[in-house]
């Protein structure tokens, strides 16, 4: 019968023995838990960053963009002159049925003022199905309406950010605010959305009626004239169905032929962000692997040296052969110190990758997250690290004849 408690005493105490030797053995597991932790720790806070951002922008979203155009034999770059406009984004809304709703966007940059505080930001002319499209709430007021829309009403929605550089604590809801001097009322302020894939502060905007703003801020170089228009479709498996739908109208409206270029361009953006939150999540796993390969370098480590420990204890494991002790006893003496030497490891080189992430965090500002699998998956793997590559020296070991082992100087 194998006695346990006296065989993890020993085991211990040689461990005790050679600290020095069992520091620096313990150091390939160290390095590999922690490098394991923090990899997938960085990689793991790039993939949630990006599920934000798409979770920001809206879900089931297209984008209709201006296309390239031939103007007197020259072929000008895609969108450099606006070729929708805002029947065309009602057209969409009325004829495709895959579709739920559309924003149509006219874009510019101008001051906002309000009373001694001004500040630039942009400004955005769309519908009220903006709001729906980009899944956006407001956190006070109410948002204008479709009649704003055809009246061309002078009022606003503001982005937090807005709001904390014109008004700080104050309540602008009521408020009088002027953009290019056209005094606008704010109806409500827009819930947070932080930054966009392309990193733009998403909250340092107003919104403002597209009428209001082709007839009374930016103007237009032709009547009903938009930038670009986001599109929600009815669900993820309506996206392909959306995007045929509106190229089909749009190329009906802008009376272009089947060989001709369309002066318009579809972009599904719900693809392109998942097709980039895929490729994180492919790095994460490659940065994991890779750094895996530290902790086998680290096992085939504790194997040398409980090879090493076993020849300069030959004599010893003699003694305790000649005195009872069986073939399980001298196996388990050493897979023991290998288990202990693993676990140790791993539970040092868990603290040393959880706080390597937040420094990683601290001074490059990337988004580091640690989750609980990572940690019990790098402690498993050690301990199984310890038992695979123990295992050999103390089969060795087992394997000695007592008599031999006795002799031996």
């Amino acid at each position: 019968m194998i006695n346990l408690p006296a065989t993890l005493k020993i085991s211990l105490r040689a461990l005790r023995v050679n600290k020095m030797r069992s520091a620096l053995t313990m150091l390939g597991i160290i390095i590999g838990v922690s490098a394991v932790i923090a990899m997938l720790a960085v990689g793991t806070g790039a993939s949630r960053q990006i599920e934000e951002q798409m979770s920001s922008m809206g879900s089931n979203l297209l984008i209709v963009v201006p296309g390239a155009t031939t103007s007197g034999g020259v072929r000008m770059g895609a969108g450099t002159q606006s070729t929708l406009t805002l029947a065309d984004a009602e057209a969409i809304k009325r004829e495709c049925p895959a579709v739920e709703e559309v924003g149509p966007n006219l874009t510019g940059v101008a001051q906002v003022v309000y009373s001694n505080m001004n500040w630039s930001t942009g400004v955005v002319g769309t519908t009220p199905g903006m709001l729906i499209v980009r899944d956006w709430t407001l956190s006070s007021g109410k948002p204008f309406t479709e009649q704003d829309v055809k009246s061309a009403t002078k009022v606003c929605l503001l982005g937090q950010v807005v709001v904390d550089n014109l008004f700080g604590d104050t309540d602008p809801v009521g408020k009088i605010i002027r953009i290019k001097n056209v005094p606008f009322t704010v109806l409500g302020v827009l819930g947070k959305k932080g930054q966009s894939a392309t990193g733009q502060d998403q909250d340092d905007t107003v919104y403002i009626p597209v009428t209001t703003a082709q007839k009374k801020v930016f103007g237009t170089a032709f009547p009903g004239m938009i930038r670009s228009m986001m599109v929600k479709a009815r669900g993820a498996e309506y996206l392909a169905d959306a995007e045929k739908q509106i190229n089909e109208l749009l190329r009906q409206r802008h009376r272009i032929g089947p060989k001709q270029d369309a002066d318009f361009t579809v972009r599904n953006l719900t693809q392109m962000m998942q097709a980039r939150e895929e490729s994180t999540k492919v790095m994460t796993l490659l940065l994991g692997a890779i750094a895996s390969v530290s902790l086998l370098v680290g096992g085939i480590g504790i194997m040398n040296i409980m090879l090493v420990s076993v020849t300069e204890r030959t004599r010893e494991i003699g003694i305790r052969m000649a005195i009872g002790a069986k073939t399980w006893d001298i196996r388990l003496q050493f897979i023991i110190e290998a288990l202990t030497l693993s676990l140790i490891g791993g539970l040092a080189g868990i603290i040393i990758g959880v706080t390597g992430s937040e420094i990683l965090s601290a001074l490059f500002g990337w988004p580091t997250i640690v989750s609980p699998l990572s940690i019990l998956m790098s402690f498993s793997f050690s301990g199984l690290v310890g038992i695979f590559f123990g295992f050999y020296p103390a089969y060795k070991a087992s394997l000695l004849n007592p008599i031999d082992a006795l002799r031996y100087e």
